[in-house]
């Protein structure tokens, strides 16, 4: 049986008041190996949600972006029976500088493949979460993607350029959709695909605790996503992915053939 999503929210929800908020701007901060940002926000979260999720769900480790990846290789590989996979603060960039722009993304992986997902943004108190095979929700009331209703020449797309360097000047130069956002946390940008924010989004590179709750949210709520290879955008390691996804189908063939073309040209 999985863990109850109302239960869940109240943890993930009030971790994120105390944790996340009450450090909101965060000045203090670190820069990793990888040249991203840590605070001690991030650290907090992290921290908080493994004690607390252990706690009620013993049965199930926790996998955080904060840890070792040599740790989270070898709990990947050891979680099939039941592994949570936590980013403590998608969009730690814009938690530092101010932004209010940020959230919590939560997934539970059975056998390395997402069976729950929980996006929760603090500052509007949006909760988004999907179960596999039975759809997703906004504050408890269902998502559904909607038909876009336009070709990609008449879309807003988000599109992160800073990952995107073999396609970054086509697109500059001649974009095929209307308008262009980049808002700076994946997990959110998601979800807000899923509630129909926008209509496309393009990602070079994200990595499983960034996808991995967002990704479910979008699929239940009737949304498309592949790889720019075209390949599903789950896997059972920590490799990252690249994101093309759309509302509808027919929006989502038309922005592939796009890009497919772009890197044949």
């Amino acid at each position: 049986m999985l863990p109850d999503i109302t239960t869940l929210k109240t943890v993930v929800a009030t971790a994120a008041k105390e944790e996340l908020l009450s450090r909101f701007p965060c000045t203090e901060r670190t820069i990793k190996a990888d040249g991203s940002i840590v605070t001690a926000a991030d650290i907090a979260m992290q921290q908080r949600l493994s004690e607390q999720l252990q706690a009620v769900w013993p049965n199930y480790r926790l996998l955080g972006e904060e840890m070792a990846e040599e740790r989270q290789r070898k709990m990947l590989q050891e979680g099939d029976a039941g592994l949570w996979c936590l980013d403590p603060l998608d969009g730690t960039s814009n938690f530092a500088a101010g932004l209010p722009f940020f959230a919590v993304s939560l997934a539970l992986l059975i056998d390395r493949q997402p069976v729950l997902g929980m996006v929760y943004d603090p500052v509007r108190e949006e909760c988004f979460s999907a179960l596999a095979g039975k759809g997703a929700w906004l504050n408890g009331e269902r998502l559904t993607c909607c038909s876009a209703s336009l070709p990609l020449r008449g879309c807003i797309a988000v599109v992160d350029f800073k990952r995107l360097q073999a396609f970054a000047s086509k697109l500059v130069q001649r974009p095929p959709y209307r308008s262009q956002r980049n808002f700076g946390s994946v997990a959110l940008e998601w979800c807000w695909l899923a509630a129909n924010r926008f209509h496309v989004y393009l990602h070079g590179r994200q990595n499983l605790w960034d996808y991995a709750a967002g990704a479910l949210i979008l699929l239940e709520a009737g949304g498309h996503s592949a790889t720019l290879d075209g390949e599903t955008i789950f896997t059972r390691d920590l490799l990252p992915r690249s994101v093309v996804a759309a509302r509808d189908s027919v929006l989502f063939k038309e922005w592939q053939d796009w890009l497919v073309g772009q890197r044949t040209d």
